[in-house]
């Protein structure tokens, strides 16, 4: 069984978006860039051809890997659950001596920590899950361990 992607709606959303660009205007754009290399002749040394079929396989192997996302998508919706950290939740925590960061809780296809939105996968982020308001859990990050309260669960 294929591992499930977790998607808020708004991450499910951006990747139908890229599909419906990669299945219409992309494609049709390498179709003619192809197209106008064939006219050239001699395909064995036709760099723009051969430049064109690469980038075909890239756009094709990226409309597959949507696709199966998509298959697979479990959406998150806003986590009404406010008694424990799960994925949907924004959750405000803090380090010993730093302030508090708020963060969304998200599957990995979406992350983006610079944003705000960290991976229920990643090492905060499994942590976190599943602890409550004011438990100090334990992450064990590249830079080593870190201890986080957890402030509040939105």
């Amino acid at each position: 069984m294929p591992e499930p992607t977790y998607l808020t709606p708004e991450g499910e959303a951006k990747l139908n978006a890229e599909l419906v660009e990669l299945k219409g205007p992309r494609r049709e754009e390498i179709a003619k860039r192809l197209h106008s290399a064939i006219q050239m002749g001699d395909l064995s040394e036709n760099a723009d051809y051969h430049k064109a079929k690469e980038d075909q396989g890239f756009l094709e192997g990226r409309i597959q890997e949507i696709e199966h996302l998509l298959r697979n998508v479990v959406r998150i919706e806003k986590n009404v659950d406010r008694e424990f950290v799960g994925v949907g939740n924004h959750v405000t925590i803090q380090e010993e001596g730093s302030p508090p960061e708020t963060y969304h809780v998200v599957g990995a296809k979406e992350a983006d920590p610079r944003n705000g939105k960290i991976s229920n996968e990643s090492p905060i982020g499994k942590a976190l899950m599943d602890h409550r308001i004011e438990e100090v859990v334990e992450a064990d990050t590249p830079g080593g361990k870190i201890r986080l309260k957890i402030i509040k669960i939105e």
